[in-house]
């Protein structure tokens, strides 16, 4: 039986919506989250909460409340190298720097303010109402998701160690949809993700005399026209697969075949055994096409893994019945996995238990009927506020009281 939520005052939601504005403002990029973690901190401390920084720019909560069951929550923190169009009065100014010290604008592109802040008042409702809940609440504000960094730095330093071991992980994550509506995937919920970059190395000559030359940019354009063909012709077709080359750069002169030339990639699965099939095909073609033009062996770095994301049957099943019972039947919507990313299931393969992440709403219909809606990492990305911030309260408080709640 889930608890029945505590009454949400008019104050608390403007003082979620004051949060939002704030923390929309004020991104910050992957693993730099410094002056949000400190902005969390203070929020911690001003409700007595016990917590420690985890993994750089993470931040820990313990909300502890007598016996009862151990449950963990997160929220991502980071923003996006996005300069903001959304034309809000709230809209970011802010900039930073990628690792090279290139300078970029920043966005809260992805929706991890309306993360931040929903699960801020979270932690705000049952720290007021104590006679609701009991048991021990993690709630992990994590840095790095964009990146996939953020989520095995708290691991690897020892996140689970300084907090207790919870039964379970939950999660939820903004997406264009139709705000008020839940949307969830029973297994699979999201694909692993790969990213590569590959630099090939050849010899560089003037543009009128190639035999002189082995030109990388022909051998990158076989070699990419060439591992188009790994999903259509290697991978069954009923296995689920993406390919994807983003960006291509080499030369500085239309007359200069250059020595050398890089590409990024990213792959998308959402089968383990699918994914080793991909990377191993990808890899036997970038350096058989550099063979085959008497190119040195390409060098292929590893930028980001993003892990599997799988909703435990049995707890997803739970979790979707608390919210179906707050949220009504028709706004909580069983889809198909996404291809998109998470290194949220990360956290919990790491403890070997459950985990259940779900998606919120952000777009009113009126926007979805006009179509070309702002998706997440785009510059004109802006949930509306309502109902979207009051779904993902209402949403995390009612998973967390069906674990926690007193009945």
């Amino acid at each position: 039986m889930t608890a029945a939520l505590p009454e949400l005052e008019p104050q608390l939601i403007e003082s979620m919506h004051q949060l939002y504005r704030e923390l929309h403002a004020a991104p910050e990029l992957s693993m730099q989250e410094h002056a949000t973690a400190h902005r969390l901190e203070a929020f911690l401390d001003e409700l007595d909460i016990e917590h420690f920084r985890c993994g750089g720019t993470g931040v820990v909560g313990i909300l502890r409340n007598g016996d009862g069951p151990t449950v963990a929550f997160r929220a991502d923190t980071d923003g996006l190298p996005v300069a903001e169009d959304t034309g809000l009065e709230y809209a970011s100014t802010a900039r930073g720097q990628l690792d090279d010290g290139t300078e970029v604008p920043l966005m809260h592109a992805c929706g991890h303010d309306t993360h931040m802040a929903t699960a801020m008042t979270a932690i705000r409702v049952l720290v007021a109402n104590p006679d609701a809940w009991a048991g021990t609440l993690v709630i992990i504000f994590q840095p790095g998701e964009e990146t996939a960094a953020g989520a095995q730095a708290m691991i690897e330093d020892g996140l689970w160690e300084k907090a207790p071991k919870p039964e379970v992980v939950y999660g939820q994550h903004v997406m264009p949809n139709l705000t008020g509506t839940i949307n969830y995937s029973i297994g699979d919920a999201m694909s692993m993700a790969d990213s590569w970059k590959v630099t090939l190395y050849g010899r560089g000559s003037h543009g009128s005399q190639p035999q002189d030359s082995t030109d990388p940019i022909v051998l990158g354009a076989h070699i990419i026209t060439r591992i188009q063909g790994v999903v259509s012709r290697e991978i069954d077709p009923r296995d689920a697969a993406v390919v994807t080359v983003g960006t291509f750069h080499a030369g500085l002169k239309e007359n200069i075949i250059p020595a050398t030339a890089e590409f990024t990639l990213n792959v998308r699965n959402l089968d383990a055994s699918t994914r080793q099939v991909v990377l191993a095909a990808l890899r036997r073609i970038i350096q058989g096409e550099a063979m085959t033009s008497g190119a040195p062996e390409p060098k292929i770095e590893e930028l980001s893994t993003f892990p599997r994301n799988y909703n435990d049957p049995t707890e997803t099943t739970a979790a979707m019945s608390a919210l179906k019972n707050e949220l009504g039947e028709k706004a909580v919507i069983e889809t198909e996995p996404l291809m998109g990313s998470e290194d949220f299931g990360a956290l919990a393969a790491a403890i070997e238990v459950p985990s259940v992440f779900w998606m919120y709403g952000g777009h009113p219909q009126k926007r979805l009927d006009a179509g070309r809606v702002p998706v997440n990492h785009s510059p004109f990305f802006a949930p509306v506020m309502e109902p979207t911030l009051s779904t993902g309260l209402r949403a995390a408080l009612a998973v967390l009281l069906s674990k926690l709640g007193r009945s």
